[in-house]
């Protein structure tokens, strides 16, 4: 089979591959639609070290081509969601209601890292019945390949930022889970949402997502326009979605004595990330900060069709470029230099 793979670190291209096999408990999924991720990017660029002839990608629906003898929810022929991260649902972490943690910090996180990822003709899903869920008749290939990452990752990070009900929050950086946050903090009741973003058209779309304002950080200091627009008293909760220090440390900064930091920004580049001392209030000012990687699970991915299913949430405004599978190369390509306007890329693989 055809496969698009991270050849070394900065190099990537096809190669030819055989077909996976599944195991009792997995299934061999035939992607339709995918989507690439700038995680990708940093992969390809050494984020987390060197890789040869891996197959990338985390984001996919498509039509189970085989299941294992114990599987039990699905079968050959069914359209399927494909959890970004799939656990190993019987590790101490997801025991313990960490699933994607299960054995090592990020041992969720297979496709792409410590297995071949889901940018082939075929993909192997591990524990099958948990990690992958059934695609609504009313629900496009398109839409429902959101619910894999960008709409799971998103709204973790509202539901971490623990937002009061008509509370305030900050979402820095509109990209695929910016925007999503922003969506999820208007679900989960934020009475003010300020979106952080500076190209136009990402702004258009959190307007298009819930955010009632808009801070450009080209045109002054994020933090003091955040401070005046809560006139001096902060934010309930700041939801970091770039993976950056001096983000980070902007979001510490905006929130209230008490308030939260969610992050959910992929932070590929520095040995620390640093907290501001002062408002930090010297380690004293009740300020959380909460982490998480993209939760997986069968449940987590019937929820998030259902919102779609049910109109409440439309994904595909994000959707800014198509590619056939034989073009993915410009795809990476575009994430990386942010050309054209691209928010994200959808792939053809049929």
């Amino acid at each position: 089979m055809d496969a698009f793979v991270m050849k070394q670190i900065g190099e990537t291209g096809f190669a030819e591959k055989e077909k996976p096999e599944a195991g009792p408990t997995d299934a061999v999924v035939r992607p339709t639609k995918g989507l690439v991720c700038t995680s990708d990017v940093h992969t390809v660029h050494g984020a987390i070290g060197e890789r040869e002839n891996l197959t990338l990608g985390h984001e996919i629906v498509g039509v189970v081509d085989e299941v294992g003898t114990a599987v039990t929810e699905f079968e050959p022929g069914d359209r399927v969601a494909v959890g970004a991260i799939t656990p190993d649902w019987g590790s101490p972490a997801a025991q313990d209601g960490h699933p994607s943690q299960s054995n090592q910090a990020l041992g969720g996180w297979k496709f792409a890292n410590v297995k071949d990822g889901t940018f082939a003709d075929y993909a192997h899903v591990n524990e099958a019945d948990a990690n992958m869920a059934h695609i609504p008749e009313g629900v496009t290939d398109e839409e429902a390949a959101y619910v894999t990452d960008m709409m799971s990752t998103g709204f973790m990070g509202a539901e971490h930022a623990e937002i009061p009900v008509g509370g305030t929050v900050a979402v820095f950086a509109q990209g695929p889970v910016g925007l999503m946050a922003t969506k999820g903090a208007r679900l989960q009741g934020a009475g003010r949402v300020i979106a952080v973003e500076t190209v136009p058209n990402r702004q258009d779309l959190a307007r298009t997502y819930g955010a009632d304002e808009i801070v450009d950080f080209e045109a002054g200091d994020p933090v003091e326009q955040i401070m005046d627009l809560t006139d001096g008293e902060g934010v309930d909760a700041a939801i970091e979605a770039l993976g950056t220090s001096g983000t980070f440390e902007q979001c510490v900064k905006v929130i209230k004595a008490g308030g939260t930091v969610s992050n959910v920004g992929y932070h590929g580049e520095g040995e620390f990330v640093k907290l501001p001392r002062d408002e930090w209030g010297v380690g004293m000012a009740e300020k959380d900060v909460a982490t998480g990687l993209c939760p997986g699970g069968r449940l987590r991915l019937q929820r998030l069709l259902r919102l779609i299913d049910a109109g409440r949430v439309d994904p595909t405004h994000m959707t800014s470029h198509e590619f056939d599978f034989a073009e993915i190369e410009e795809a990476f390509r575009l994430m990386e230099s942010k050309e054209d306007d691209i928010v994200k890329p959808l792939v053809d693989f049929e």
